[in-house]
């Protein structure tokens, strides 16, 4: 089962630009991930470049190849076109009718909405949590 969620970055002038994830939205993985692998605006830019994704963080590919290196499984690895989508502000970028929605601010942080219901109430932030080190 996937907990839908979408993964943005917020531009000067206000507009968004973001990308779909499929697996794994919660904060605890997702919001980490982010966090941990994706920390700059460099990193969050070339992540949503990539467009639609499945996961953000995996060994997995679409070929069956083994690949020993982490990294996202964006669906253009398997031949479909989904590319990032542009949002004139924010308010839009939360309506769509994802579980999640996480961005990259102006001030170089990760934030996340929690779009449950959002249709009868405003989204609310949800704390991400710190990574762990690795031992």
């Amino acid at each position: 089962m996937a907990t839908r969620s979408r993964i943005g970055i917020e531009l000067p002038s206000g507009a968004v630009l973001s990308s779909y994830h499929h697996w794994d939205g919660y904060p605890n993985w997702l919001g980490m991930k982010l966090k941990e692998h994706y920390n700059s605006r460099e990193l969050a830019s070339k992540l949503i470049d990539g467009g639609d994704m499945s996961c953000c963080w995996t060994k997995d590919r679409w070929n069956d190849d083994t690949n020993e290196e982490y990294g996202p499984q964006y669906y253009s690895q398997r031949g479909e076109d989904y590319f990032p989508r542009l949002d004139d502000n924010l308010h839009d970028y939360l309506e769509d009718g994802e579980e999640y929605a996480y961005l990259f601010t102006l001030y170089g942080e990760w934030i996340c909405y929690d779009r449950h219901e959002f249709e009868d109430r405003v989204p609310e932030f949800v704390k991400i949590p710190e990574p762990q080190p690795v031992n």
